[in-house]
């Protein structure tokens, strides 16, 4: 393994979105992440979505440069396998409902008693604690109770989502964040493991900026704005005359007056009442509509071509199909190709962040359940005769 997180241990007891984000990340950075399936059938996510040949192609994703193995937690000698493994590892990572550890003698105690120096990633829809920590949460509850869902969508309709699973993989991005401040604690020899409780709903609740004082001090509730950015004008998602759509934001002072003098409107780019925000607010409509008239008259190329002259953030909205196409994806290495175990060849993300001197890599795809099994428990001290007996009682695949 290399990178900057070679030689660091994590084992990952979760399935689906939350927990195996988390350790896909620390393990494209070296991490040796031991993901823990169950023997029939392993992680649920192998066959969510769309399939290639009966295995998910999210798989393939989420739980590569991982190892698998199969462990049985009903048995015994399963649970024992698992508490050797966190007394070997530096961070342990799991999203099972609060208690469901405890109950196989696998929670903070007993895993602590085993490693003090263990830090224990817990991802639940509401957390270790409070009158909600034992209700079930998945990412869609997460956004619901966090604030965003109220505030997606249009207007006099009923609220969206967007069309990924955000509350598990923003718990994943706070998961692991907050795995690393302790992990650095640890080496640093500033204090013991300890657990690091992230919620769902408060993962979400995190994004959600003056969402609360507005409120508690103004009486104001955010509401549902379609493609606008409420109280921050002009900002907005608008229609070309070609059928595409253009997001574009001219909400800092100078940006507002060049994108005026692009849009044709030198008199509003000279409005002394319009040059900076919260005047720009109070006639947000008026401005949508000089900005409107002007793209509706021309092609999408064309509006991005005159924007970018003028220094103007703009975008047209993305596909899948426009991504993997797109040269600076391509230039940064977010496109890679990689084989599936057929042999055929598949594009998928790159690695995100870029660290410049040590940066994270894709070495293999998502396993084989219990692909690693042998390995992993050889490297604990199990013999080829142990891992036969283990498999004879049904405590490992």
């Amino acid at each position: 393994m290399s990178g900057p997180l070679s030689g660091i241990r994590v084992v990952e007891i979760g399935t689906l979105i939350a927990a195996p984000f988390a350790g896909r990340i620390l393990a494209e950075f070296g991490a040796e992440v031991i993901k823990i399936e169950a023997p029939a059938g392993g992680d649920p996510l192998r066959r969510w979505r769309k399939l290639h040949k009966g295995t998910s192609l999210w798989w393939y994703l989420q739980s590569r440069n991982k190892k698998s193995i199969a462990v049985n937690l009903k048995s015994a000698a399963g649970v024992d396998i698992v508490k050797q493994l966190a007394a070997s590892a530096d961070i342990l990572i799991e999203n099972l409902r609060p208690g469901a550890l405890e109950k196989l003698g696998l929670g903070w105690e007993a895993l602590s008693a085993v490693n003090p120096n263990l830090t224990m990633v817990r991802i639940s829809g509401y957390g270790q604690t409070g009158p909600y920590r034992d209700r079930p949460g998945f990412g869609a509850i997460g956004e619901a109770m966090g604030g965003i869902r109220y505030t997606t969508g249009h207007p006099g309709l009923a609220p969206s989502r967007v069309g990924v699973s955000l509350g598990d993989s923003l718990a994943s991005l706070h998961g692991v964040i907050g795995a690393l401040i302790s992990l650095l604690r640890v080496k640093t020899g500033q204090g013991p493991g300890q657990v690091v409780d992230v919620s769902l709903m408060e993962s979400v609740f995190n994004l959600m900026e003056s969402l609360v004082p507005e409120y508690d001090l103004l009486g104001e509730v955010r509401e549902r704005s379609g493609g606008a950015l409420p109280g921050i004008s002009p900002s907005n998602t608008y229609p070309a005359g070609d059928g595409g759509f253009v997001v574009i934001a001219g909400n800092s002072d100078p940006i507002f007056r060049r994108l005026m003098q692009a849009v044709g409107r030198p008199d509003l780019a000279d409005d002394p009442a319009l040059q900076s925000n919260d005047g720009r607010v109070l006639r947000n409509e008026e401005l949508d509509g000089a900005i409107l008239a002007w793209t509706r008259e021309h092609p999408t190329a064309a509006i991005l071509d005159a924007l970018e002259k003028a220094g103007v953030p703009a975008c047209r909205i993305y596909s899948a199909a426009d991504i993997v196409t797109d040269p600076h994806y391509q230039a940064r290495g977010m496109i890679q190709s990689v084989e599936l175990p057929d042999g055929e060849r598949v594009r998928m993300p790159g690695v995100v962040p870029k660290l410049e001197s040590t940066p994270g890599e894709v070495r293999w795809l998502g396993p084989a359940i219990g692909e690693h099994t042998e390995e992993v428990l050889g490297e604990l001290g199990f013999s080829a005769d142990d891992i036969a007996g283990l498999r004879l009682e049904g405590a490992v695949l």
